[in-house]
């Protein structure tokens, strides 16, 4: 029942469910205890309410961020509280004595404070945003940017306003138990007091030298950069916060190329969720100041998602525009129609040329090009079962989706059959458990599944700890967990020593990477990825939580992996090895195999996962395996050869590509200068040909109402 509870409330947890039952019971007792009159039980029920009104602020519970939509947000409850007080004062006959005239006068005037200090904590807000924010970009030298405030003064403004009321409502309460005005104008003049104080310390922030430069000189000192940088391949991305994903893959790609590169973000969400990286980041929110970005040295436009805001750089005629997407898959997102806008779209393999020319979505096949995927690198090719060593099968089925279509994931309808069977397997194998991080969370039926798979899990891991067949070298386990500790520990050091940068306009001035505690850091996270595999025996099943170990490091300890349709299909056949997956819907082999690419040369599960012990016959004897020609012509089909890397092909497609680009520019300005003797016929191409800066403001208008 309090599970239900939690969940049509939206609530974290049952103690942040008491805590929104207590507020919302809390103002009703409290007007009761103020009428009856009494004074202990007043000031407790105020206790109570301020108190869970606190934690649910500090949670950031939905609950009660939605109780501003029906007019009893964070002020108005204080409000209440307050005139509680007074009707309190009222009932104990006090309404003729100076601490109830003194607690309204206090009352209204803190009030009237919220109006100034909210002006000035929005006007502060405003003026510290930046028009562009960025990052591994020096500005520092270029303007100056003032320190951010304290962060004391702006987190959580509001409720530490509000809470300034604290020292008026506990006098007024002393003086109504003991009837001396002294303590309720001690707690009146601290309250109003430090309410003016708050003012007056935000006021120097809206002015002066503590206001960074306008969005004229931080755009100019941002073409300044882009002058002397002369960046030459853009990575554009626009998206929601839970896309960020999408651009984080690409990271290490743009910090191998060739070429200068450069990223270029439109939503401050993206840019806090970016993860780190040495490349520079400029994050543009508005079209019009993208569009006024000197970006006459790019050549090539990388874009990963296919969105509507892409139309602010594809306008430019300088550059070549390809579209290089965010996986490589069967679904229907891999031959949208709006590809057909790009110069070029780049593909992994065969498979995504061939897509699209099923699809006949108005995509040229000359204007396709196969790069390989430069993401899969870390991942290793199976040379089979190390030798003293059990085999390793990986269960990692992804969520449920949101159209509850029984062949979207295997969890429910088939996991708990394929972990049974695998646990039970004869000789043994060992499993790994990685669920996909959002299953659960629109089915209850799966999140059931999962927690049944979970434990069963556990459970089987438990049994082998205590089977005298399976022996472990405690010794060896106990130096990797020791290792462990140090490297997290190290880690934590590096990133407390970045320390948190106070607004958006700090995190620019000083959001320089350090590239030595970068590679650092990737040593450590790699040292760290082989200690916890050293930290328990290879034997042991175990169920593999949150983001690390990541899933490309499952697949290298791995020996052969049970999935569904996803992109971990796709990108688990760059190893090689065995897998299978499951046809939960229930369309037959043939028919799962002619709708799915990535399923061809796997082993096809029905839902009661009979069919396991074909993937584990070719894991115990690669030699008889029946499907292995198939998963290497497979692999090629649908990431492209080997060799070159594919590294090494995304770098020439850049080189290309950019060749393109520049022989075109070089065409239009041959003929601008051919036609110079004729100024009617130059002036026409003139016109003909936009550059970067001559939109006109009703021309860009037009652009971002497109």
């Amino acid at each position: 029942m309090i599970s239900t509870a939690i969940r049509v409330a939206r609530v974290g947890s049952a103690a942040e469910l008491a805590a929104a039952a207590l507020v919302m019971l809390g103002f009703p007792a409290l007007m009761l205890a103020a009428l009856v009159p009494s004074v202990p039980a007043f000031a407790a029920l105020a206790a109570v309410t301020y108190l869970a009104d606190h934690y649910l602020h500090r949670k950031g519970s939905y609950l009660i961020n939605r109780l501003s939509k029906v007019r009893a947000g964070l002020s108005i409850r204080f409000l209440i509280r307050q005139l509680l007080l007074v009707l309190l004062l009222a009932r104990l006959s006090l309404s003729d004595d100076l601490i109830f005239y003194g607690a309204v006068a206090c009352f209204i005037a803190f009030y009237g404070l919220q109006a100034p200090h909210g002006a000035l904590v929005t006007l502060i807000r405003n003026r510290r945003r930046m028009p562009v924010a960025t990052r591994n970009i020096d500005l520092k030298s270029r303007i100056r940017i003032p320190d951010a405030p304290p962060r004391r003064l702006l987190h959580r403004s509001a409720e530490k306003m509000l809470h300034l009321d604290l020292f008026a409502v506990a006098g007024i309460l002393v003086s109504a138990a003991l009837d001396s005005a002294v303590a309720g104008f001690t707690g009146i003049g601290l309250t109003v007091g430090l309410g003016c104080l708050y003012v007056l310390v935000l006021m120097p922030y809206v002015r002066g030298r503590r206001v960074p430069p306008r969005a004229e000189t931080v755009l100019a000192a941002v073409d300044d950069w882009l002058a002397a940088y002369k960046p030459e391949t853009v990575l554009y991305f626009s998206g929601s916060k839970d896309s960020a994903y999408q651009v984080n893959m690409w990271l290490e790609t743009m910090e191998q190329l060739d070429t200068r590169p450069l990223i270029i973000l439109r939503e401050r969400v993206i840019l806090n969720n970016l993860a780190p990286t040495t490349v520079p980041v400029i994050c543009v929110p508005g079209g019009v100041h993208l569009m006024n970005l000197d970006l006459s040295t790019v050549r090539v436009a990388l874009y990963a998602a296919n969105v509507g805001k892409n139309i602010h750089l594809l306008r430019v005629p300088t550059m070549k525009h390809v579209f290089i997407g965010h996986g490589d898959s069967d679904k229907l997102a891999s031959v949208n129609p709006y590809s057909k806008v790009y110069d070029e779209v780049w593909t992994a393999g065969r498979a995504g040329r061939d897509r699209y020319a099923i699809a006949d979505v108005g995509v040229r096949d000359d204007d396709i090009v196969e790069v390989g995927r430069p993401q899969l690198a870390p991942i290793q090719t199976w040379q089979g079962t190390p030798e003293g060593r059990i085999p390793t099968v990986l269960y990692a089925p992804t969520w449920e989706g949101w159209d509850g279509n029984p062949g979207n994931t295997s969890i429910v309808l088939a996991g708990e059959n394929i972990v049974t069977r695998l646990i039970a397997a004869d000789p043994p194998v060992r499993v790994l458990y990685k669920p996909h991080p959002f299953t659960g969370t629109v089915s209850k039926d799966a999140k059931a599944a999962h927690q049944r798979i979970t434990a069963l899990v556990e459970k089987a891991a438990a049994e082998r700890a205590a089977d005298p067949r399976f022996t472990a070298d405690k010794a060896a386990q106990a130096q990797a967990k020791a290792e462990l500790d140090r490297i997290e520990a190290r880690l934590a050091e590096l990133a407390g020593a970045g320390g948190s940068k106070g607004d958006e306009a700090e995190a620019t001035r000083d959001g320089i990477v350090d590239v030595h505690k970068h590679e650092e850091i990737a040593r450590l996270r790699a040292q760290w990825n082989d200690a916890y595999w050293r930290s328990f025996p290879s034997y042991e099943h175990r169920v593999i939580r949150g983001a690390q170990p990541r899933l490309y490091d499952c697949f290298n300890v791995s020996d052969a992996m049970v999935s569904d349709i996803s992109s971990v299909v796709s990108d688990f056949i760059a190893s090689g090895k065995p897998y299978a997956v499951t046809d939960s819907g229930e369309l037959g082999v043939e028919e799962f195999k002619r709708q799915n690419t990535a399923v061809r040369a796997a082993v096809i599960l029905s839902n009661s996962a009979t069919e396991l012990g074909e993937l584990l016959d070719a894991v115990r004897d690669p030699a008889a395996d029946p499907l292995a020609d198939a998963r290497k012509e497979l692999k090629q089909y649908l990431l492209g050869p080997d060799e070159p890397k594919s590294i090494d092909q995304f770098n020439a497609a850049v080189a290309d590509l950019a060749l393109k680009a520049e022989a075109r520019n070089v065409g239009q300005q041959s003929r601008l200068g051919a036609a110079n003797a004729d100024p009617a016929e130059s002036a026409e191409l003139t016109n003909a040909v936009p550059g970067q800066r001559t939109a006109s403001a009703g021309e860009t208008d037009g652009v971002n109402a497109g």
